[in-house]
């Protein structure tokens, strides 16, 4: 509200008219800027009928700055007569119109000299009181928009991966259960035939729990058939030949993959009495003991796809790999051949990136080797083909990210994360 003597003041020159006062004239009389006096209208109108205010436009001429010189000291050319060049100067004619907004203020139906502020709030005491009933309450504008409620935004990553989700249910997939971070080194190692001397076990790549630090609860006839396969050979496989320990496999983690989940979900379908051929798909956190920086965090999340049926091939991956890139808006696929201790063959995936102008890495596939599938229990003849991804790498390309830092962790702005538009691939 402007300031209250400047109010009072307004009205007592008001007083003073039979009819109304122009806010220009008021400024001049006052002697301040004409926009306070705007203000001042503004004010006294909140307050309800006290004055009435009728906004004017009228058009006047003006001298500029310039145009005052040359009135108070002479034109330019009179000034310049006597150092005028023989071939003349230009003439320049200036004139300026200006239009000025003002008001035409009259008296309100409930005009007075003096400001009593309106009260914007009933409160209990007002009403135990009956104090209301001389108050005077400002009127309530039902028309004006309410401050917008908080609300829940989506993270970037959560609107990346809707869009993943989408692509595999639209595939036929079923989501995998993956809710159990902490995983034993039997379900993330063992039972994918990765050797209890493989360098991923090692504490520079896995965090390992302290408490609980031991897993007790396994299939026993199952953990048996896994030892004899790493330990003796089988199912066509010599195995690695060395001494499996149980203390090993019962050692508490932070999953460093979401395949220890399709261990699972492949186990418990080979105890199904009759197999059913199946589609799986997951995308969560796993966790690895990484260096951080611009591209590496110590935790990420994996998207993870595995088929189950008989007589797949190398052909069928290939096939399900280009239908899902695809749906990715990918349609330049490479394969290279890889090592995975879990698939035989395994291949990494490059797409070309038509911003880079180059080759660049987009996921791993294999399929799953017999010495991983056969001690479950699934059929001879039942081939398990599967795929990954991180969700991080598509997510920081999607919205313009550089620092992995900037889109999970402390560093994460906020603001960010309410701008985001949502995802939508270039499918």
């Amino acid at each position: 509200m402007a300031d209250t003597g400047l109010l009072e003041a307004l009205l007592r020159l008001l007083e003073k008219v039979d009819g109304g006062i122009e806010s220009q004239d008021v400024a001049a009389d006052l002697g301040v800027d004409h926009q306070l006096i705007v203000g001042a209208v503004k004010s006294l109108q909140a307050l309800g009928e006290v004055i009435s205010a009728e906004q004017k436009s009228s058009k006047r001429w003006e001298l500029t700055g310039e145009g005052c010189e040359i009135a108070e000291q002479g034109s330019h050319e009179a000034r310049v007569f006597n150092a005028i060049p023989d071939k003349g100067l230009p003439q320049n004619e200036l004139m300026l119109t200006m239009t000025v907004k003002s008001y035409w203020i009259t008296k309100g139906s409930s005009f007075s000299t003096t400001i009593t502020k309106q009260e914007t709030e009933l409160t209990p005491e007002m009403i135990a009181s009956g104090s209301w009933k001389e108050k005077k309450f400002k009127p309530y504008n039902f028309e004006a928009m309410g401050v917008a409620p908080d609300c829940g935004h989506l993270h970037p990553l959560m609107k990346v991966r809707t869009q993943f989700r989408q692509i595999f249910l639209e595939m036929g997939f079923t989501e995998m259960p993956t809710n159990n971070f902490i995983e034993s080194s039997f379900w993330n190692f063992d039972s994918l035939f990765q050797p209890q001397q493989h360098p991923a076990r090692d504490q520079h790549d896995t965090f390992f729990i302290s408490d609980p630090a031991l897993a007790h609860e396994f299939p026993q006839d199952y953990l048996e058939r896994v030892k004899q396969v790493h330990s003796e050979g089988g199912y066509g496989s010599q195995g690695y030949k060395y001494d499996w320990k149980i203390e090993e496999a019962q050692k508490n983690l932070l999953r460093t993959h979401t395949t220890a989940v399709s261990a699972r979900m492949l186990y418990k379908l080979a105890q199904q009495e009759k197999f059913t051929p199946v589609k799986y798909f997951s995308i969560d956190r796993v966790f690895r003991n990484e260096s951080l920086d611009a591209t590496h965090l110590a935790e990420f999340h994996q998207i993870e796809g595995v088929v189950a049926d008989y007589g797949l091939t190398l052909g069928n991956l290939m096939g399900v790999l280009h239908e899902f890139f695809t749906k990715l808006g990918i349609t330049k696929l490479r394969f290279k051949p890889a090592y995975n201790p879990y698939t035989e063959p395994s291949m990494e995936v490059f797409s070309y990136h038509e911003g880079l102008k180059k080759w660049v890495e987009v996921g791993n596939s294999g399929v799953f080797r017999p010495e991983m599938l056969l001690p479950m229990g699934l059929p001879e003849g039942v081939s398990v083909i599967a795929w990954g991804l991180s969700l991080e790498r598509p997510t920081m390309i999607k919205y313009g990210i550089n620092n992995i830092r900037e889109l999970v962790g402390h560093k994460v702005n906020l603001q960010m994360v309410y701008d985001s538009p949502i995802c939508r691939l270039d499918s």
